[in-house]
């Protein structure tokens, strides 16, 4: 018999999020015992550590070489010492579970040498699947997906929230006058730029990893560019594991959109 062709990591990775999806689906997100993290790290709730326990079961045993970073584990320095790791975010949008809404998400990724190789964002209510690799395109549902071309930033309608209309993040006040949308998680937001629904997206606070691994490069893969708030390219598996924000869009409104900020702007509350 013919040998049986090894399970791409992005295979894997979509494996695992159909596996999450279903362990979420058995909570009524506002029945789910929730409570809050130390340090204001924001809520968690019963069905994050279920999909975090099935996770953590299938992706280290089927890549034992492979470093671990997720939102709902104990993070420890032995992830530094491996070249490819997997991100994970069990549940993106807790809240959101929590109140009942659909838009959650499930943010899978692996990072070689840090950069993000493959990924998936899932959104098991909404029926969306997400997916990319390096070099094959992205994709909602099996059907290739491409950025948006707009090209003028007065025009542009960008996902953020409602600080960044503020006049101190933008170079001499001057805030853009682009049209201002949000969703409440951050891998449905990249995810919605990746599909040309939305023209950019962009948060200055700090961002842990796990929040914007998959949808970088799932945007990079539709053609959007992604960067940290400077205009800088993320890197991941950092010792801290966050990054100085996230700007992404087409090449061109992105760039606008970096010329546009305050270099020095203070940046939002911590995380």
């Amino acid at each position: 018999m013919p040998a049986t062709d090894p399970e791409t990591d992005l295979a894997l990775l979509i494996r695992a999020a159909e596996i999450a999806g279903d362990t979420a689906s058995r909570y009524s997100g506002p029945d789910a015992r929730k409570w809050d993290k130390p340090d204001g790290a924001g809520p968690v709730t019963e069905a994050d550590l279920a999909v975090n326990a099935a996770l953590a079961d299938l992706l280290p045993a089927a890549r034992p070489d492979y470093g671990w970073l997720s939102e709902e584990t104990e993070d420890n320095t032995d992830r530094l010492s491996h070249e490819r790791l997997f991100i994970i975010d069990p549940i993106d949008g807790t809240r959101s579970f929590a109140e009942g809404s659909r838009t959650w998400a499930h943010a899978l990724a692996v990072a070689d040498r840090g950069r993000i190789t493959a990924a998936v964002i899932y959104l098991p209510q909404r029926e969306l699947m997400y997916t990319a690799a390096v070099g094959e395109g992205a994709k909602c549902n099996g059907t290739a997906i491409t950025i948006s071309p707009r090209v003028d930033l007065e025009n542009a309608e960008i996902l953020a929230a409602r600080p960044m209309q503020d006049p101190v993040h933008w170079l001499d006040g001057n805030v853009p006058p682009f049209r201002r949308s949000h969703r409440p998680s951050l891998a449905y937001r990249m995810a919605r730029v990746a599909d040309a629904r939305f023209d950019g997206m962009l948060t200055l606070r700090p961002s842990w990893e796990w929040d914007i691994a998959a949808g970088d490069l799932i945007l990079r893969e539709a053609g959007g560019r992604c960067s940290d708030r400077f205009g800088r390219d993320l890197r991941f598996n950092n010792p801290h594991p966050t990054l100085n924000g996230v700007v992404a869009a087409a090449p061109s409104l992105h760039r606008q959109l970096i010329a546009a900020l305050a270099p020095k702007s203070p940046g939002l509350r911590p995380l």
